[in-house]
């Protein structure tokens, strides 16, 4: 691993400052990839999954790798022009601006939940910005880490892109190596401790981290439009999306009426959960701590409603009937930890400031999403409250947009990319003031003169 790190730095140490062309010729080499790839990449995911819904990987995973590398080509001439600054008066007829700069060698570490996704993303960022890149892949997701290892190698020289897999102790071993920049995405646990490994080096980190993200569903917002959006953003790749509804708050009064709703759709979507739409828990770890969250909440008191009228113990393989969890309290786990499942927590509300209070004492989540049409509600859920990013009247969907960046804030991450935040995310900004030829700050020179005392108070001012 420390050679394919070498490798990289040495060959980043050798061309520091990639050109235009070189930068949109990885980009443009890295959709060949993709899309002459697309049935391989489908399949080794799928495989992984025990069950990964095909279209799901194809929308979720191709089609948005695909969109970032064409805004990013589109764009990059502009992302990477130097920047004018102003100059003081004072100092003028100097000259400043910004230069961009590539940092050398970045870190990805990539979860299992969108393999290609959250691979290509941080890929097309650090690339754009003229960077070598050392990505790690999770261990649950060993078919396609081997697939994309095996492709990269194929379709780029080892001098601009390497890949490894591994367990614990490879990523471990990954985290302290000594990265210009180390992108994570996983939990907030395992977080902590590649941020620890990375102070050793002094190398900065981007932290996506998820957490519990709620929705609020306003007391005059269509129940029917509501449940309809929150089950497909839940639902899809069965709940295992960082930025999965977590929880729902709605009015009090509407609390049937919205569990029905989620019961029509989901029916609708998925006649038969244990259909190959549906999409199977990753692993059999993960498929364990579900049914533990499940039963925790039954322990504790909570009412378990299935979505389409089959429960649990219907499991086919690692799928797992998707339901509503009521009753639930603030010591379940369903309450306390991300979910990533296809299990739903509502919570009812009398006084939507109730919802307010709720998210403030708890860990900034990685989205919030509101449903409201009252410009006045959207209004003070945005100034009232902190989350990486905000879908309203939707969920999830403020991911797809590449002219925003994303990321989360506190306990749900650190720093973000995506688009133009990406590219500056992976790039120094260099600062540049450029003399003149005739500068006059030499009157400032000792021994201070009568001159030299007169411009500084005029330079002061009052």
């Amino acid at each position: 691993m420390k050679n394919n790190f070498k490798n990289l730095q040495a060959a980043s140490r050798a061309h520091s400052f990639p050109t235009l062309k070189e930068r949109l010729d990885w980009l443009s080499t890295l959709k060949k990839l993709i899309l002459e790839n697309e049935d391989s990449i489908v399949e080794a995911i799928n495989e992984d999954y025990s069950g990964r819904a095909n279209f799901e990987t194809k929308i979720a995973e191709i089609y948005p790798s695909i969109k970032a590398i064409n805004y990013t080509k589109k764009h990059l001439s502009k992302w990477m022009r130097p920047q004018k600054r102003s100059t003081s008066i004072w100092f003028q007829p100097a000259t400043s601006k910004i230069v961009y700069q590539p940092l050398g060698v970045i870190g990805v570490i990539t979860p299992w939940n969108y393999p290609l996704t959250l691979s290509i993303g941080p890929l097309v960022n650090a690339l754009a910005a003229g960077n070598r890149v050392f990505l790690k892949m999770s261990e649950f997701s060993p078919v396609f880490g081997k697939l994309f290892e095996k492709l990269i190698s194929k379709y780029f020289s080892d001098e601009v892109i390497s890949v490894v897999n591994g367990g614990v102790e490879a990523g471990i071993e990954f985290s302290n190596l000594p990265f210009d920049h180390l992108l994570f995405t996983g939990s907030s646990q395992i977080g902590k401790k590649v941020m620890a490994a990375a102070s050793k080096n002094l190398t900065p980190v981007t932290l996506e981290l998820g957490g519990k993200s709620p929705v609020i569903v306003d007391e005059q917002f269509s129940i029917k439009t509501a449940a309809e959006r929150v089950m497909f953003g839940k639902l899809l790749n069965s709940g295992q999306t960082c930025l999965a509804p977590d929880y729902v708050f709605v009015p009090e009064s509407k609390l049937e009426n919205f569990i029905d709703a989620c019961k029509e759709v989901a029916t609708k979507l998925y006649p038969n959960w244990s259909c190959e739409d549906f999409t199977s828990i990753n692993s059999e770890k993960q498929f364990i701590r579900k049914k533990a969250m499940l039963q925790d909440a039954i322990d504790k008191g909570a009412e378990i409603v299935y979505l389409n009228n089959e429960s649990l113990d219907k499991t086919d393989g690692r799928k797992m009937a998707p339901a509503i969890i009521k009753q639930t309290s603030t010591d379940m786990m369903f309450r306390q930890e991300e979910i990533f499942g296809p299990f739903l927590p509502v919570v009812t509300y009398k006084n939507i400031n109730e919802t307010i209070e709720y998210v403030n004492e708890n860990p900034r989540p990685l989205a919030i999403y509101l449903f409201s049409h009252n410009s006045k509600v959207i209004e003070s859920i945005l100034a009232n409250t902190n989350s990486g990013g905000v879908t309203i009247n939707d969920v999830v969907l403020h991911i797809s947009q590449e002219s925003l960046p994303f990321g989360g804030v506190g306990n749900s991450g650190m720093g973000n990319y995506h688009g133009y935040e990406g590219f500056l995310t992976f790039s120094h900004a260099r600062s540049v003031f450029h003399q003149s030829r005739f500068a006059l700050t030499k009157m400032m020179y000792p021994p201070y003169s009568k001159l030299a005392h007169l411009v500084y108070k005029l330079m002061r001012g009052r």
